[in-house]
């Protein structure tokens, strides 16, 4: 069974969670996941328990646990959906932030800096 740890305090190694977790049966992984530009701790993780049985009571065992000062968040991990995945575009929506249109979202509303902030929001003052 595939564990989600979420609220996991940033000193947490991985080896502490598997520590956390073995009590209850078999861990083959405890994770925590780092972010790519700070190499810090993202606050969560992952631990794989050898069977389900074993994962259920780890569940049950460290939810709302309080671990190095924080309160844990325990469940079973879902597996990825297609809307989960991370968007290559910076993760916003709403069109043009910046750049030669301004900084409004796009054609959602006036201009707001950029090359055309003072001049050209209307075409008729020329």
């Amino acid at each position: 069974m595939n564990i989600y740890v979420a609220n996991v305090p940033y000193s947490v190694k991985d080896q502490d969670l598997h520590e956390l977790f073995s009590p209850f049966g078999e861990v083959t992984s405890a994770k925590i996941i780092m972010d790519k530009a700070t190499n810090r701790s993202r606050g969560f993780g992952f631990v794989e328990m050898a069977n389900d049985d074993a994962g259920r009571a780890a569940i049950e065992g460290t939810n709302g646990k309080n671990f190095h000062g924080r309160d844990l968040v325990v469940n079973e991990a879902r597996p990825r959906t297609e809307g989960d995945r991370p968007s290559y575009g910076g993760g916003r929506s709403g069109g043009d932030r910046g750049g030669y249109r301004g900084g409004n979202g796009g054609d959602r509303g006036g201009d707001r800096g950029g090359y055309r902030s003072e001049r050209g929001s209307r075409r008729d003052e020329y």
